[in-house]
């Protein structure tokens, strides 16, 4: 596969880039009523933007009930089969599995579950088979259920799912978690394990969900020191945040030595989410990635938490790119979806049409993009709002030099 465009990653002419992908997957992930449509929008700014072209399309199957088994309880399986099938939510037991507000009960999430577990297992398979050094599966990542409980809008837990395929051929796996909860259903799956380890940086304050991930917390057992957290404050932005990142993961690689790699890409992170917390842009994550994918790892591409779904949409793009070393074009693309009226933002501020789809000029690499309605529109000051800066609180870095 070539490599266009400017990158500064070498591998990219070598970089093989499966994208998991059917019709009736984004229809099924659009009905996630958190995120309505969501995987649509990713979807179609990736295609606009001509990056399907650049990767292997690969259809997702439906994950079993035996292999969602592999983690989650058979109790808590068949309970989610059960109401889903009639949408039922006066089941007196559904409280006690997760099932309620933060996750609520909907004709057909058993389906939706199986299949986003189906395609990071399917993401996963790609990398064991070796048909690709980097699987994407955006509409994945849902890294808070637990084993016995949906959990922060998860059903399934998917990136555990994944992991443990990749356990059945490489002996460690490294799991890093960027979204801006902690990863607290991937960290407790594997807490008692030095076959795993867990990174997550994440926001932790007090009252802030799931309210776990201090720096303190280290894994368990043979797990300890295979858990390492990174508790952020509010208003972190790129350059901090990409040296905080560079820093952790440089000790990581340096003691656990990965063979694979799953990583959870949440855009919840970005300026302009509703969660209102880090000033991130997707640049900033975009050289995490870069920087992990250098290591040249077979490597599973998640998404997760990501509540304005323009911006979640335009980060997701912009990691596809990424993945394939591309540079995207500062032109807009043509899409029959896309109107030029929804690719800019009036008199220079953030649009709030769900709809809005249109790239800033830090996704095209330019100081502006050229647009007929607002010449400064979609300038990096203008596309992201940016929140009211805290100090940034790191504490200290994890040390994990005891590792054995």
């Amino acid at each position: 596969m070539s490599c266009r465009g400017d990158s500064d990653d070498d591998s990219c002419n070598k970089r093989r880039v499966a994208y998991i992908y059917s019709p009736e997957y984004i229809e099924t992930c659009d009905t996630l009523s958190k995120v309505p449509n969501r995987a649509s929008m990713v979807h179609s700014l990736i295609e606009a933007y001509g990056l399907l072209q650049h990767m292997s399309i690969v259809k997702p199957r439906v994950a079993t009930i035996e292999e969602m088994a592999k983690f989650h309880t058979d109790a808590y399986l068949e309970h989610l089969h059960k109401i889903s099938q009639d949408g039922d939510n006066d089941d007196p037991q559904s409280g006690d599995y997760g099932l309620g507000y933060d996750c609520p009960i909907v004709e057909g999430i058993f389906d939706y579950a199986a299949a986003v577990g189906g395609a990071t297992l399917t993401a996963a398979q790609c990398l064991l088979d070796q048909n690709c050094e980097v699987a994407l599966n955006w509409a994945g990542g849902w890294h808070h259920a637990k084993k016995d409980e949906a959990s922060g809008f998860c059903y399934v837990n998917d990136a555990v799912l994944g992991i443990l395929k990749l356990r059945e051929k490489y002996e460690r796996v490294l799991y890093v978690d960027v979204d801006l909860h902690h990863g607290d259903g991937v960290e407790d799956a594997f807490s008692f394990t030095s076959k795993v380890m867990t990174v997550s940086l994440h926001k932790f304050s007090p009252g802030f969900f799931p309210g776990t991930g201090d720096l303190c917390d280290t894994g368990l057992g043979k797990g300890r020191w295979y858990a390492v957290n990174v508790p952020l404050e509010d208003g972190v932005k790129d350059d901090r945040y990409y040296q905080v990142f560079t820093s952790v993961m440089q000790e990581v690689r340096a003691q656990f030595n990965p063979e694979a790699m799953v990583m959870q890409l949440g855009a919840d992170t970005m300026a302009g989410d509703p969660m209102c917390s880090f000033n991130m842009t997707p640049v900033g994550v975009g050289k995490c990635l870069r920087y992990v994918l250098q290591w040249q790892l077979p490597t599973l591409l998640l998404g997760g938490g990501g509540y304005n779904l323009a911006n979640t949409a335009r980060c997701w793009t912009y990691l596809t790119a990424a993945a394939l070393g591309k540079t995207l074009s500062s032109e807009i693309p043509d899409h029959e979806q896309l109107s030029s009226s929804q690719l800019c933002c009036s008199n220079g501020k953030q649009t709030t049409d769900p709809n809005f789809l249109g790239l800033p000029c830090w996704l095209s690499g330019t100081t502006r993009i050229s647009c007929p309605h607002n010449a400064a529109c979609l300038h990096p000051a203008h596309a992201f709002k940016r929140h009211t800066l805290h100090t940034l609180s790191l504490f200290s870095l994890p040390s994990i030099s005891t590792l054995h």
